[in-house]
C-alpha cells in the first residue's frame, strides 16, 4: 500500500504555491486578471529516499521550504506587478537578507538582551525560560502587527484559500469554488503550527543550556535551531497522521487558533488561484511531465462565483 502523501503550499504575493510528489507550481493573478501558471519537477534530493529518515527529513525539507519559498516569491513579485516595472534581483535577495537580519535580531537577540538584565536575580534555568517566553510574546506581537498591513492581510488571504483547497481536496470534494470556499481557513500542516512548535521546542530544549557568556547563547541557540526545527518537524507530521486522535488534536489546537492571525477569508478569485496550482501539481503527479513553461490562463465565471479554472 503505498504512503499516504500530503499537498501543502504557501501563499505569494497575489497567488499560492503547491508543491506535490514529482514538482511544485505557483499560480499567480496578473493585474489584468488573468492567472499566470508556472511549474516545474523537483530536484533530485527533494524526492529522494533521504525524505523518509527521521529527523533528517525535517532539515531538508526546511531548507526545501526556505529555498522554494524564496524563488516563487520572487516570481510571484515580478508576475503580479505591471509587466512593464522590472524589479532587480538585487532589490529582491537585499530585502531577504535584510529580514533574515533583523529575524536573528527580533527572535533571538532581543530576548536574550531583555533576559540579560534579570540574569542577577533568576537562575540560569528561569533565565532561559523567560528568554523563550518573550520570544514567543514578540512573535504573536509580531503576527499580530504586519497583520493590519493591507498588502500583508491579501497575502494571508491567499493563505486562507490554500488552506481552504487542501482541506477540500483531502475530504474529496471536486476542486470548484462553490465547494472549496465552506471550509476552514485553518490547516494543521500549517507553517503557523511549525513555528510555534519550533518555538516550544525551543523554550524546553533552552532551558538546559546554562546561562555562559550572552554571545555564546546567541551562537547556541543559532547551531540547535536545525535540530529543533528537524524535532518540530516530526512532531508536525505526526500529527498530522493522526489529526482525528483527540489528544493529538487537543495538542494542535493553540496553533489552530494561532492561524486566525496569519489566515483571512479569501474572495473567489482567490480561490480560483489556489484551486490552478492544486491542480497543476496534481497534473504533475499523475504522469511524468517535463518541465513546463509559465503559461496564462484567462478566467471566465468569476462574476456569477461558480467558475472554476480548468486547466
Amino acid at each position: 500500500m503505498a504512503k499516504k502523501f500530503y499537498y501543502g503550499g504557501q501563499a505569494v504575493i497575489e497567488g499560492v504555491m503547491m508543491r506535490g510528489q514529482k514538482g511544485i507550481a505557483v499560480a499567480v493573478r496578473r493585474p489584468n486578471g488573468e492567472i499566470a501558471l508556472s511549474s516545474e519537477p523537483l530536484s533530485g534530493i527533494s524526492t529522494s529516499r533521504i525524505r523518509e529518515i527521521p529527523l533528517v527529513r525535517g532539515i531538508v525539507v526546511l531548507v526545501e521550504t526556505m529555498v522554494l519559498g524564496i524563488r516563487t516569491l520572487f516570481y510571484s513579485a515580478s508576475v503580479s506587478v505591471d509587466e512593464e516595472i522590472e524589479i532587480s534581483p538585487w532589490l529582491l535577495w537585499g530585502s531577504v537578507a535584510v529580514g533574515f537580519i533583523l529575524a536573528l535580531g527580533l527572535f533571538l537577540g532581543l530576548p536574550l538582551l531583555a533576559t540579560h538584565y534579570a540574569d542577577p536575580y533568576v537562575s540560569p534555568a528561569l533565565s532561559n525560560l523567560i528568554d523563550g517566553v518573550i520570544r514567543l510574546v514578540i512573535f504573536i506581537i509580531y503576527l499580530w502587527s504586519i497583520s493590519l498591513i493591507p498588502d500583508i492581510r491579501r497575502v494571508f488571504a491567499y493563505h486562507g484559500a490554500e488552506h481552504k483547497t487542501i482541506n477540500a481536496y483531502e475530504a474529496g470534494e471536486p476542486l470548484e469554488v462553490e465547494k472549496v470556499r465552506k471550509y476552514s481557513t485553518a490547516h494543521s500542516r500549517c507553517g503557523t503550527n511549525f513555528i510555534l512548535i519550533v518555538m516550544v521546542i525551543a523554550i524546553i530544549a533552552f532551558v538546559f543550556l546554562g546561562r555562559p557568556p550572552i554571545w555564546l547563547r546567541y551562537v547556541e541557540r543559532i547551531l540547535l535551531l536545525p535540530v529543533i526545527a528537524a524535532v518540530s518537524y516530526e512532531v508536525i507530521k505526526f500529527g498530522a497522521a493522526h489529526i482525528k486522535n483527540v489528544v493529538v488534536h487537543i495538542f494542535l489546537i493553540p496553533g489552530l487558533a494561532l492561524q486566525a492571525m496569519t489566515t483571512r477569508q479569501p474572495d473567489d478569485r482567490q480561490i480560483e488561484v489556489a484551486i490552478s496550482a492544486l491542480q497543476r501539481v496534481l497534473a504533475l503527479d499523475a504522469e511524468p511531465l517535463p518541465k513546463l513553461a509559465e503559461e496564462t490562463t484567462s478566467v471566465t465565471g468569476v462574476a456569477d462565483g461558480t467558475g472554476s479554472v480548468h486547466l
